[in-house]
């Protein structure tokens, strides 16, 4: 039999919460699915994208040439151009003034 002693009510558990642990295994969590975002991110090579003021957005008007492309400027409107070519498509002006371009399917040659 247990014998119960009056001075064991005045003690503390020493064992303490068993649910204090969840509490670090729940900022393990965040470190970790922090480290796969930046992970995944350079991977992709999107590191560059984040800056400290947020997500780096590329302006809408900027035309990027790479090394060895070459820079020809465009016909002025109303201007004749000369020169052999097929039609490829053909661009259409919708309602709120978006510009569409629609490819033509390729034909088929029969021989």
């Amino acid at each position: 039999m247990i014998s119960v002693t009056p001075h064991s009510g005045s003690r503390e558990d020493r064992a303490g919460d068993p649910l204090d642990g969840l509490v670090n295994l729940f900022d393990l969590g965040i470190v970790l699915s922090v480290a796969f975002l930046l992970a995944a991110l350079s991977s992709l090579h999107l590191g560059a994208a984040i800056t400290s003021h947020g997500l780096h957005a590329k302006p809408a008007q900027v035309v990027e040439i790479k090394p060895g492309q070459t820079v020809a400027p465009l016909p002025k409107p109303g201007a004749r151009t000369i020169g052999r070519g097929s039609q490829v498509g053909s661009v259409y002006r919708l309602s709120n003034g978006q510009l569409v371009y629609v490819q033509q399917a390729p034909s088929v040659r029969s021989r």
